[in-house]
């Protein structure tokens, strides 16, 4: 049974959320305010998915993110936020979130999504003809869940890694965004698309020595990305 904690204040949108996730066999850990979220985070282990409110009591849920990122790449993270500005969307991937919902959102919605986002979570437990991958400094490892640079562990969150693992199966094809959502994010997915490009950003501040001119992950203009491999 997948464990999912729930930042919300409000009372009424938590026990809504609660009920329609331990319908679909989901457990779940409630919060009212960030730091009681943190704390439930670091003491209630193998918990899964955060669903994060972004206006709650304390620090927010922007800064929860950022909190758990510094110590917690794996946690699926996905925001639930009332505002419908292009740059809060932005900065919630920016800071480390995998996804976002914009309430008002119908139940189908949220668990298609969560759901989602487990499949990236426990990718490592999906068989794979291959167990590690190696290019130029960069080897991944699918057994250790591990991506590094000439020995060094870049730390990844779960939707980093299932991208990393495409390109690096694809070396040196080109990828549209379409087909990244639908292999990354699922055919069911209903967001925005441009969490593809968000994402691509966030890889290439992580493994790129110059993140404005990729050497690695490279821009195929008019069509979307590539994984540059060694003697291309």
């Amino acid at each position: 049974m997948s464990k999912v904690l729930i930042l919300e204040d409000e009372e009424s949108i938590r026990s809504f959320i609660v009920i329609n996730l331990k319908r679909n066999g989901f457990e779940v850990v409630e919060a009212a305010e960030g730091n009681e979220a943190l704390h439930k985070l670091t003491t209630i282990p193998d918990i899964d998915i955060a669903l994060l409110d972004v206006m709650v009591p304390g620090i927010d849920g922007f800064e929860v993110c950022r909190r758990i990122r510094e110590t917690n790449e794996r946690l699926g993270i996905i925001f639930l936020t009332a505002k419908v500005q292009e740059q809060d969307k932005v900065y919630a991937l920016s800071v480390g979130a995998d996804d976002h919902v914009s309430k008002p959102f119908s139940p189908t919605e949220l668990i298609a999504r969560i759901q989602s986002l487990l499949r990236r979570v426990n990718v490592h437990r999906e068989q794979s003809a291959k167990v590690s991958f190696h290019s130029g400094p960069f080897t991944l490892d699918l057994i250790a869940k591990q991506f590094k640079r000439n020995g060094d562990a870049i730390e990844l969150t779960p939707t980093e890694f299932s991208l990393i693992q495409f390109f690096l199966e694809k070396e040196n094809t080109p990828l549209s965004r379409d087909l990244l959502l639908d292999h990354v994010w699922g055919k069911e997915y209903m967001g925005d698309p441009k969490i593809v490009d968000v994402n691509i950003r966030r890889l290439r501040q992580k493994i790129e020595n110059n993140p404005s001119e990729p050497e690695y992950l490279q821009t195929v203009w008019g069509h979307g990305y590539k994984w540059k491999g060694q003697g291309q």
